[in-house]
């Protein structure tokens, strides 16, 4: 995942290039990379006017490109009216929100006053449709400032009524620390079938070699309306209820490759609702109960704010959110 800080005028067109060339790594043609770069010269312009700056991330993958756009801003007052293509706050003839909506396959915001707005626009390659992007899980891993390499990863699986999501933390940060991640990913992807704990001790053997690193795999299945969850090391795991109730999992401690005394599943029951998983790099005192309506927002969007105000800079950040029923 790419992050572009947007403070002021200068970086909007890092945003816009940014864009335009991960959408031409991503096979997009000359027409869709202008669209890409377009919705992120808009969200990014929309940062520096109304909301004194903010991030734009940028995502892609098999299916397409994943705008987002968070800010700590004032909000949005009329969202109604923003949507309109040609609408401008600014009072300049701007092309608003509505512009994006028009050019992107998809279009979601989440806002509220004095707490921030946070935009997910979506784009397909041309052989692409809306409907082939996944919206059941979306994840956000930024590097610390500073750092090419992120020493956090995540994966995961589906397989009929399971679900399976893996994150971990390489130890400290930069190449090494992407190294570990790595393998435990292509590890993870091995064992991925496994039952909880035998992924943990699969991963935990594969890291001998690397500097090691916290790591978690929560195996959901639906079927059953439960959660098998294992972990070493500080991986949060947590199951929030449609009720909005809220039930943390537990990991044993110990580094993934060098110290594991216990290595243990724990179930719990998971009917429907929201799964987040986060690395350290994430304070946890984050609530979904802030921001009204939020935890019925895209996965990407839950990501995306809770990185925006619990994010800790001095380390790695990774939140993955899976929504189940």
């Amino acid at each position: 995942m790419i992050s572009i800080a947007v403070s002021e005028a200068s970086q909007i067109g890092e945003a816009r290039r940014e864009a335009a060339q991960l959408a031409a790594d991503l096979g997009f043609d000359e027409a869709g990379a202008g669209r890409a770069a377009l919705v992120a010269n808009e969200l990014a312009s929309n940062l520096v006017k109304h909301a004194g700056g903010g991030e734009v991330l940028l995502d892609g993958s098999t299916q397409g490109l994943d705008v987002l756009a968070i800010d700590r801003g004032p909000g949005i007052a009329n969202l109604k009216a923003c949507m309109a293509d040609g609408y401008s706050t600014a009072g300049t003839l701007g092309h608003g929100l509505g512009a994006v909506k028009r050019l992107a396959q998809s279009l979601e915001v989440v806002s509220w006053p004095r707490l921030g707005t946070a935009i997910l626009a979506r784009l397909a390659r041309r052989e692409a449709g809306p409907l082939d992007f996944v919206d059941e899980i979306g994840a956000v891993v930024i590097p610390k400032r500073g750092e090419e390499a992120c020493g956090d990863a995540w994966s995961w699986y589906a397989d009929g009524d399971d679900r399976v999501v893996f994150v971990v933390d390489g130890l400290g940060h930069g190449t090494e620390a992407a190294l570990a991640a790595h393998e435990a990913v292509r590890q993870f992807q091995r064992s991925r079938r496994e039952p909880a704990d035998a992924v943990i001790q699969a991963v935990h053997a594969a890291l001998k070699p690397t500097r090691g690193g916290a790591i978690a795999v929560a195996r959901v299945d639906a079927a059953a309306a439960s959660i098998s969850f294992a972990g070493l090391g500080n991986i949060a795991a947590v199951a929030v209820g449609r009720d909005g109730r809220t039930r943390r999992m537990v990991s044993h401690n110990g580094t993934a490759g060098h110290n594991a005394r216990k290595i243990q599943a724990f179930d719990y029951p998971f009917a429907a609702g929201l799964l987040v998983m986060h690395s350290d790099g994430i304070d946890t005192r984050w609530s979904l109960d802030r921001y009204p309506g939020l935890a019925q927002a895209h996965p990407l969007l839950i990501a995306g704010v809770i990185y925006r105000d619990h994010a800790r800079e001095r380390d790695d950040a990774t939140v993955v959110i899976l929504r189940l029923g």
